[in-house]
């Protein structure tokens, strides 16, 4: 019973048997009333004619033992009609039955005026012998010889005799009609059914098949269904919500393999910048201990020590990193001014600069107050300049600064951090194609802007690390290198409203 076909096919039996109870009852009550209709125009004029051709009822003599032998002959006209003679109020006077047929021993006069002001037929008027059915009838107004109305000639058209032998026909023939009528409309519901059934389901077989066709293809593919569902809306736009879905399920999928790949690459750049200085360390140390007690040079464990905080350095970026994906971090916002946070990092990377050779110039600084969390700021900032250090050759020059951008009716600030070092190489370039192109992107300058939900493979701990940082921030980063000419990042401040 829970099969689409069964349910189906049980409403529709139901509704047909319904609407073929209420068409055969309506045809029962047309053909009664056309019955009727046509009963009734045929016998207008009875009760007039036997009133005129009956000498005592054309004087208009109501009594019952005057017109007894005159009922006894109108009563040859056949047991389907019923004689009676009213007073002018509608009570029965004369009738040819037994008293206690007489059920009602008033007519409603009302109904004989209208049936003598010539009303559309049929018309129904109170049957003597029940208190609750109406007949066809005919009547006529008798007169007497003073010209006074004295009653109603009143004759009931179809009589108890005739609704006898009617019930009794019906009782034969009904079963045999009911029986072939239902069989008749079994047969063709069935048959109107499977029609039905057949041109309806039609489009979900088809989606059928078509979903079991995808089961056998591979998810690489482009899985879309055919647009072959037209006739059935629901189905079409089910198909399409169902293509909307695979498309989404691709997209995920692809993303899922960029991320993958993605990681694959920052662990190889990660091992790579790992096993630099811990090659250093143990290549510093071993140099120290084959060397004569003599000949061994303090140098030697500086650069060992060196080598040795470049790791701890990693390691300590490493565990950050983590925290920060794990969401053990908060940012904790409020107002700080942009100028003393800057200070604090010239203070902190001057030093190093001059050691490397290399000029740090803080210029055109606005005194703004921004909206941020000043340690993740911080941060940021210092895995941004240590960046540009480590890639700026001595002799070059590290500028930090503030940008204003009012065009297209923007009102944006940026802060930018621009060197002048070996910029950003053609794999790591091609690292970021994942990522939106700005809308000020020109081939020659490989620019591009990335958000917080974004990887950056291939770029560093530090720029993965600045990457999550500016997602709790809530701010946007774009990058702009060129090979051999050096690499500019700008991030976007939140300003305080």
């Amino acid at each position: 019973m829970n099969r689409l076909f069964n349910r189906l096919f049980l409403v529709a039996t139901m509704i047909v048997l319904l609407l073929f109870v209420a068409l055969w009852q309506w045809l029962q009550l047309n053909h009664e009333f056309s019955r009727n209709q046509i009963q009734q125009s045929l016998h207008q004029e009875l009760a007039a004619h036997m009133a005129h051709i009956n000498p005592l009822l054309s004087q208009g003599i109501t009594s019952d033992a005057a017109l007894k032998e005159a009922f006894h002959d109108f009563m040859l006209l056949g047991p389907s009609f019923e004689i009676y003679t009213l007073d002018p109020d509608g009570k029965v006077i004369a009738y040819d039955a037994k008293e206690e047929k007489i059920k009602t021993h008033r007519v409603d006069t009302g109904i004989i005026k209208q049936f003598l002001a010539g009303k559309n037929l049929p018309i129904l008027g109170t049957d003597p012998r029940s208190q609750q059915t109406q007949k066809i009838f005919s009547a006529s107004k008798l007169v007497n010889a003073q010209g006074l109305h004295s009653g109603y000639l009143y004759v009931i058209i179809g009589g108890e005799d005739y609704d006898s032998w009617q019930a009794l026909i019906n009782a034969e023939n009904q079963p045999k009609i009911w029986g072939a009528t239902i069989g008749f409309w079994v047969i063709f519901a069935l048959l109107l059914f499977v029609i039905l059934l057949h041109y309806f389901t039609r489009p979900i077989h088809k989606l059928a098949q078509d979903l079991t066709n995808l089961k056998t293809l591979p998810i690489t593919e482009n899985l879309t269904l055919p647009d072959r569902y037209r006739g059935s809306l629901e189905i079409a736009q089910l198909s399409e919500h169902i293509n909307q879905l695979l498309q989404d399920i691709q997209q995920q999928q692809q993303q899922v393999k960029r991320q993958q790949q993605a990681k694959h690459d920052f662990l190889l750049h990660l091992s790579h910048d790992l096993k630099t200085p811990l090659t250093a360390l143990l290549g510093y140390i071993d140099t120290w201990l084959i060397l004569p007690e003599a000949d061994r040079d303090q140098a030697l464990i500086q650069y060992a020590a060196n080598s040795g905080q470049t790791l701890q350095q990693l390691l300590a970026q490493l565990l950050e990193l983590a925290a920060l994906e794990n969401g053990q971090i908060h940012a904790q916002l409020q107002q700080v001014e942009l100028t003393e946070l800057l200070n604090e990092i010239e203070q902190t990377f001057t030093p190093r600069a001059k050691k490397l050779g290399v000029r740090l110039n803080f210029k055109h600084i606005n005194a703004t107050s921004i909206l941020t969390d000043p340690q993740l700021m911080r941060r940021i900032l210092n895995n941004l300049i240590d960046n540009a250090l480590r890639y700026t050759p001595s002799g070059g020059e590290i500028t930090i600064l503030t940008q204003q951008d009012f065009s297209q009716g923007k009102n944006q600030q940026w802060l930018a951090v621009k060197d002048t070092g070996s910029g950003m190489h053609q794999h790591e370039v091609e690292a970021l194609r994942q990522l939106s192109l700005s809308q000020t992107d020109t081939p020659q300058q490989h620019q591009r802007s990335f958000d917080n939900n974004q990887t950056l493979p291939q770029l560093g701990v530090g720029l993965a690390i600045v990457r999550q940082l500016l997602g709790l921030l809530k701010c946007k980063i774009e990058v702009e290198s060129q090979p051999g000419v050096g690499s500019e990042f700008k991030i976007e401040l939140v300003m305080q409203s």
